[in-house]
């Protein structure tokens, strides 16, 4: 029987990056937009699980479903691991990936190839309405190019070189980038959690 699984954002292109990772799944993906009146979460945690608990719990809860809920961000070593928490409004509430990416390589404008390595880091939570919550991180190293390249993905894909290639994660393909990404290794830790949760085989 196919599962309701919430995923606590209202970003598409997430949505699409969660289901093609999950494509074998008997999981139905809702989203924010599918509920009406559920509030943006203010994320003013100081780590990325505390963001994705928060997220997830008060999701669940309000919706009384099954809640993913995830929080990722670039943690650049040249900058003292920023934008870390705050990747999304790095150049500001308003900014968009755009105006985040041109404030990044502004400030790593002269630092050398080998002091340009960052990671990307992904936390999910799985919250169940009773307040159930389970966390797990993926990581995926690499390092910062001096300009950006390639149309897929979003945020700060066009300048980040996974660890290995050559090509920035906007350069890959879905299932290339799916394969070796914070999110991507984040959900597979998360499979046997959520087939728990969710009575389902993946």
């Amino acid at each position: 029987m196919t599962q309701n699984l919430l995923i606590a954002t209202r970003n598409n292109k997430k949505k699409k990056e969660l289901q093609s990772i999950l494509s074998t799944w008997d999981v139905k993906l809702l989203t924010l937009d599918d509920f009406e009146g559920m509030p943006e979460i203010e994320e003013d945690g100081t780590t990325f699980v505390e963001n994705a608990i928060k997220k997830a719990r008060i999701i669940a809860q309000l919706s009384n479903c099954i809640t993913l809920a995830d929080d990722s961000g670039l943690v650049v070593d040249a900058l003292g691991g920023a934008p870390g928490v705050y990747s999304a409004r790095f150049a500001g509430l308003d900014a968009d990936d755009n105006n985040n990416n041109r404030k990044l390589l502004d400030m790593m404008k002269g630092i050398a190839q080998e002091q340009r390595t960052a990671r990307f880091i992904c936390v999910i939570a799985v919250a169940a309405p009773d307040g159930l919550v389970r966390t797990v991180q993926g990581v995926c190293e690499g390092r910062i190019e001096t300009s950006g390249r390639g149309e897929g993905g979003f945020g700060y894909d066009p300048l980040f070189i996974p660890e290995g290639f050559q090509k920035t994660f906007a350069e890959l393909n879905d299932n290339e980038k799916n394969r070796i990404s914070h999110r991507g290794r984040a959900l597979q830790e998360a499979k046997y959690l959520l087939q728990v949760v969710l009575g389902t085989e993946g």
